[in-house]
């Protein structure tokens, strides 16, 4: 091992031993299963904001989104952030604050028990349902972040990729089972101020060495359809192919999985003061704006680097390992370059990790906390309920490097699947939840149910037909259960006037 490689290592070491020390620290703020997974609705705004970004973009900032722009240019890339940031920005206009208040009120300290007391389930039957999709979806999801781990170690430093897999799958689940949700959020905090500046970094480098802003842009300019949102640069012959309106409208519709999603909505739920809302949603809304079209530039700068020769021309999946090789490039410049190269991988790892611990989270509330104590009424004392949330968080994390045991194993397609069927079984659930009265606990069952298994269906039976019916199967799944909802709703008994009394005090907040 090189010089430079010992000190990206070391910076890389250091920011891990410190996840783990904020785990420990944070371990002695838990005495209760809502400490556990909710922080004691606790978190300030900024920490709110920051950290459901960060759990939210996942390794997809630092690695899919500029692979793709790299590769095919603005088009496709462009789509699919304008609908991520609009669909932020309106998740916090129009879910955070009232989700905050509504969970308060019903007692809800997880996203299934909140559809059970909002629409007066007695038998948490959505508790059960709910619970066991998060755990169909986010399981696999939790095990590409351990392979991207395992990947980033082993092509940076020829680490055995098990080795890396499970040592960084133990760190994440060490310091979420012992800090929580606290902990889980400080330590996204902590990872968004890394990958910010790993985004700067890498991307002022990568302008220096491909001759400047201007170089690059030229490079960009000279490919066809590369900076059109109309049309994508297809790398194979060189050609622009046309970017279609249902295209547009299909990459858009990203934006409607953040209605659903489990670790975004439980910062909602935790956040210390609800009239703080607003602030956390200017940081979000700014942050996921630079954060992205940052990437996208680090692509763009990406390929004028390739062009003039200072990193080689990467085809196919390789294109997500541009931050990577911008890395390597910066770390041959001295041992003091080399330590900031272990920042910018750092925000790989923060990124990844960032994702991984709040799926940890919440999968193992679903185990603990939904199905054990709310579907199957265990009674069990507070301090033996934490012991069990440690223990199945532990449990999933196990089946997670189990998955995650073949190192050909796809991350992004994992990524994209799980966002859509989260997307589609809970955003309508949550939307008709909090804004429409009428909405009732049949809908909702069926309306979960609807969207969950259209996701399936659309994904590997109609989309394969191609032509106006090959969108991302979020869109249409999203469409299906919202009105399978207001149908089932409005065709059986309406709520009771308790559930309407709840649903009017809340509005009234």
């Amino acid at each position: 091992m090189t010089g430079s490689q010992i000190a990206m290592l070391v910076a890389m070491a250091v920011y891990l031993f410190c996840m783990i020390g904020i785990g420990i620290k944070l371990s002695e703020k838990n005495e209760t299963v809502g400490d556990f997974y909710l922080a004691g609705r606790k978190l300030g705004p900024l920490v709110t904001a920051m950290s459901a970004e960060a759990s939210d973009m996942s390794s997809w900032l630092l690695m899919g989104l500029p692979g793709l722009a790299y590769l095919c240019g603005l088009a496709d890339v462009g789509w699919t952030a304008i609908g991520l940031a609009v669909g932020t920005y309106l998740n916090w206009l129009l879910v955070a604050k009232r989700l905050r208040r509504y969970t308060e009120a019903t007692g809800s300290i997880t996203l299934p028990e909140f559809f059970s007391n909002r629409f007066g389930d007695k038998k948490n039957v959505l508790t059960f349902i709910a619970a066991a999709i998060i755990i169909i979806f986010f399981v696999p999801y939790t095990a590409s972040g351990f392979a991207a781990c395992g990947k980033l170690f082993h092509s940076l430093f020829g680490v055995d990729y098990h080795a890396a897999m499970i040592i960084s799958a133990i760190i994440i689940m060490f310091y979420t089972s012992m800090g929580g949700f606290l902990a889980a959020s400080t330590t996204d905090f902590l990872q968004s101020i890394i990958m910010t500046a790993a985004l700067i970094i890498v991307l002022i480098f990568g302008v220096t060495q491909a001759g400047g802003f201007g170089a690059v842009m030229e490079n960009a300019r000279s490919l066809p359809g590369y900076l059109s949102f109309t049309s994508s640069y297809n790398a194979a012959d060189g050609t622009a192919t046309p970017y279609t309106f249902i295209t547009i409208i299909s990459t858009c519709a990203w934006g409607l999985g953040y209605f659903g999603m489990p670790h975004i909505l439980l910062r909602f739920m935790a956040i210390e003061d609800d009239s703080k809302i607003s602030l956390s949603r200017r940081v979000a809304s700014i942050w996921v704006i630079l954060s992205m079209s940052a990437a996208v530039l680090i692509g763009i700068v990406g390929l004028g680097m390739s062009k003039v020769g200072v990193i080689e021309t990467l085809t196919g999946t390789n294109s997500e390992t541009i931050i990577v090789k911008i890395s390597q490039l910066l770390s041959t410049f001295g041992i003091p370059a080399a330590i900031v190269a272990g920042i910018v991988l750092s925000g790989i790892l923060a990124s990844t990790m960032s994702t991984s611990d709040s799926q940890l989270l919440a999968a193992s509330s679903s185990v603990s906390n939904d199905i054990l104590v709310k579907f199957l009424h265990l009674n069990i004392s507070q301090a033996k309920q934490l012991v069990v949330s440690r223990i199945s968080l532990i449990l999933i994390a196990v089946l997670g490097i189990i998955l995650a045991w073949n190192p050909d194993s796809s991350v992004f397609e994992i990524v994209s699947f799980a966002w859509a069927g989260f997307g589609a079984s809970f955003g309508p659930v949550v939307l008709l939840g909090l804004f429409w009265k009428r909405a009732n606990k049949n809908g909702a069952i069926a309306g979960m149910i609807a969207g969950g298994v259209m996701i399936f269906v659309w994904k590997f039976l109609v989309r394969p037909m191609g032509g106006a019916l090959n969108i991302y199967e979020l869109l249409p799944a999203f469409l299906i259960a919202i009105v399978v909802n207001v149908i089932v709703s409005l065709a059986t008994a309406a709520p009771s006037k308790e559930i309407t009394d709840t649903f009017e005090r809340v509005k009234a907040m």
